[in-house]
């Protein structure tokens, strides 16, 4: 958790972890090698100097240099891992469940272990899917739509394919869908990231949550409309906090957006670890404030309640995480306001003001 210096205590969950592994034996090609750097870039270009790691270890970090780095220094309670394979890259993947779920039974208590699947995998996928539950008990799983599986470069949530992956999720009682939709990674095709066709499948499954990591990002505009019409879309914040310290003025723009459009209550921490680690994120983002202009135009300014929801109640409602009343929004009487005489959309937002 994290303390401020008025002795408030804030509680953190970060909503987008991993543990990887890119040391050079696990490397399967050189596409092993581009990936990891393109992840390089980003830490080196928006982590302060004193926090920056050597590329040694930002390859491999291991479970002891996650743990200290989420729950010791980075005021982390509790972390939401998201697998992502990447077996055409590297030998025995890249972020695998086995691999996540190592970190979970080191320290069960504060990690949060989701599934992931690719549909172009057919029975054999479901059948995966479905054993893989059985064992871990997801709450939620993660979508890579541009991940390479063969031949295949990508596909889309419109794809035929999709629906039984999602319609099993429902089956078994997962109800939140982590999909990456941000910025490419070199060799990965940028198109297949694109957040065009996250309403297709928000619609279509409106008793679920689709939590759009990164939030589309530099598709920033699109994804605010999107989610915008759905009120199941959630926005995965992991790399915009990041710009916090290289790019105050760039971050600031894109959370006045996200708060206009989807309000505080549907927007979710996360640090990407390890490409930027939270300790410094989040000191950053307690301490940070909207321009008034910005803040006329979020419809808020970044208050107290605001930051506690965006840091962990919201991510703690979609996981039905027991939250300490010490941590909870103190709640006002409230006042009859009548009946509502004209829409708002799901944001927030009175269209009549």
């Amino acid at each position: 958790m994290f303390v401020t210096p008025e002795g408030d205590k804030v509680l953190v969950i970060d909503g987008h972890i991993h543990l990887w592994d890119a040391r050079p034996e696990n490397r399967r090609n050189r596409y092993g090698l581009t990936f990891i750097e393109s992840f390089w870039g980003s830490h080196v270009g928006m982590t302060p100097q004193d926090q920056r790691w050597d590329f040694d270890r930002f390859c491999w970090y291991g479970i002891e240099g996650a743990a200290k780095d989420l729950f010791e220094d980075g005021y982390v309670d509790y972390g939401i891992m998201l697998p992502t394979n990447l077996h055409d890259f590297y030998v025995n993947g890249f972020n695998t469940i086995d691999q996540c779920a190592a970190f979970k039974g080191a320290y069960p208590d504060k990690v949060i272990l989701n599934g992931r699947f690719d549909p172009r995998d057919g029975q054999r996928g479901l059948d995966r899917l479905e054993a893989e539950h059985a064992q871990w008990k997801f709450k939620g799983v993660k979508l890579y739509t541009a991940e390479w599986n063969g031949v295949s470069k990508g596909y889309t949530l419109r794809d035929d394919f999709v629906a039984p992956y999602v319609e099993k999720c429902r089956e078994l009682g997962i109800k939140n869908i982590h999909i990456h939709k941000g910025p490419t990674i070199h060799p990965l095709n940028k198109d297949a990231f694109d957040v065009h066709d996250v309403d297709y499948v928000a619609t279509a499954f409106p008793d679920l949550n689709f939590v759009i990591d990164h939030c589309g990002m530099p598709r920033i505009d699109d994804f605010c409309w999107i989610a915008g019409q759905e009120p199941n879309v959630y926005g995965g914040l992991a790399l915009i906090p990041s710009f916090i310290h290289a790019r105050p003025k760039y971050f600031a723009q894109m959370m006045a957006d996200l708060l206009f459009f989807l309000g505080p209550d549907r927007l979710i921490f996360g640090s990407d670890y390890g490409i930027t680690s939270p300790k410094w994120i989040v000191e950053k983002l307690m301490a940070f404030q909207f321009t008034d202009e910005l803040a006329q135009e979020a419809g808020t300014q970044l208050t107290m309640e605001v930051k506690r929801k965006i840091l962990g109640l919201n991510a703690a409602r979609l996981y039905d995480i027991e939250v300490d009343p010490v941590f909870q929004i103190p709640v006002p009487p409230k006042e009859d306001e009548g009946e509502l005489t004209h829409p708002v959309v799901p944001g927030g937002i009175d269209v009549a003001a």
